[in-house]
């Protein structure tokens, strides 16, 4: 992640090595009852770091949920975005991200300097950021959305508005075809949800027939039109908790099925292949969060995310328009 993109954090050396008789799962329950501090965690993070986790969601809850806690720090099991949101949600907390490199494709494809060229080059349109971006480019953008709330949101601009919709052109994409709402996308992607194999879909739905196909609106295309659901990571899995079905081929990071297996026991998921080599489309920059390094950064209350004043309270803007307009 640039530089200028990932704000002011301070991170000094952490010792590296953890005594091997501590249980850590009571020593993170123990500092966060110390330091007063909630635990977040994004539905992609290891099973076992969701477990412990006060509250576990997608972008926008994970978001309200920031924006109401009354806890002193707030420690995000995430990526580097989504505690900079929380920073910039409560400016007098502690914020802590156990690893610093855990970045985001999408985020870092959209640079806050070309982004601002890009606008320049399109005057007079609302400037509607999915909220995988940067605090910089945040305080760029008009309005602020997430995948669960972004179709709601675009529905409530006027219709003879100009937008750019940034950074995701496949969510842009789809909110454009569901809507028949023409939009100048910025062509940035995220690299978990572009990996997925159409053919070992189809593949993956032969040998299951009676499985319905659930894809998050990232995708491409080519993949969304083999879906029978397509929702944020929140709305998936609210869907298999509703539907009859009992199998399901999951297009997303599969981290969310652990939740749908905790909520629906008696169901099959089937992660959706990938077209790399080793098939799999986990994310690396949401599974470089361990317990180990949680404890850790509690521990030390490092490392910290911090935020210039001027450019929190621009970003702010974007975002309570995004919590009002939800």
């Amino acid at each position: 992640m640039a530089v200028l993109e990932k704000a002011n954090a301070a991170s000094p050396a952490i010792p590296e090595t953890i005594d091997v008789q501590l249980d850590l799962f009571d020593e993170i329950a123990r500092l966060k009852r110390e330091l007063n501090a909630v635990l977040l965690a994004h539905y992609y993070q290891n099973p076992d770091i969701q477990d412990i986790a006060d509250f576990v969601g997608d972008s926008l809850q994970l978001s309200q949920q920031a924006a109401q806690t009354q806890a002193d720090v707030i420690v995000f099991a995430g990526v580097h975005f989504m505690a900079e949101t929380a920073k910039i949600l409560n400016p007098t907390k502690q914020v802590l991200l156990p690893d610093l490199e855990a970045g985001c494709s999408l985020a870092e494809s959209c640079p806050a300097d070309k982004f601002a060229a890009f606008i320049a080059e399109h005057p007079g349109h609302v400037v509607v950021s999915y909220i995988n971006c940067s605090a910089a480019t945040k305080a760029l953008s008009d309005i602020i959305v997430t995948s669960a709330n972004a179709e709601k949101i675009v529905r409530q601009i006027p219709a003879d508005q100009p937008i750019i919709f940034a950074p995701d052109r496949n969510l842009g994409a789809y909110i454009m075809k569901k809507l028949n709402r023409p939009m100048v996308l910025w062509p940035g992607e995220c690299e978990v949800h572009v990996v997925f194999s159409e053919k070992k879909i189809v593949e993956l739905k032969v040998r299951h027939p009676q499985a319905l196909v659930i894809a998050h609106p990232e995708c491409e295309e080519r993949v969304l039109r083999h879906a029978d659901h397509i929702g944020s990571t929140s709305s998936l899995l609210k869907y298999v908790e509703q539907s009859p079905a009992r199998e399901f081929i999951v297009v997303t990071e599969p981290g969310i099925i652990h939740q749908m297996k905790k909520s629906c026991p008696d169901k099959e998921f089937y992660p959706a292949p990938a077209q790399n080599e080793c098939g799999c489309s986990e994310c690396s920059h949401m599974k470089k969060n361990t317990l180990e390094k949680i404890y850790l950064c509690m521990k030390n209350r490092a490392p910290e995310i911090t935020l210039d004043e001027d450019l929190r309270q621009r970003a702010l803007k974007p975002i309570l328009r995004m919590l009002e307009m939800s």
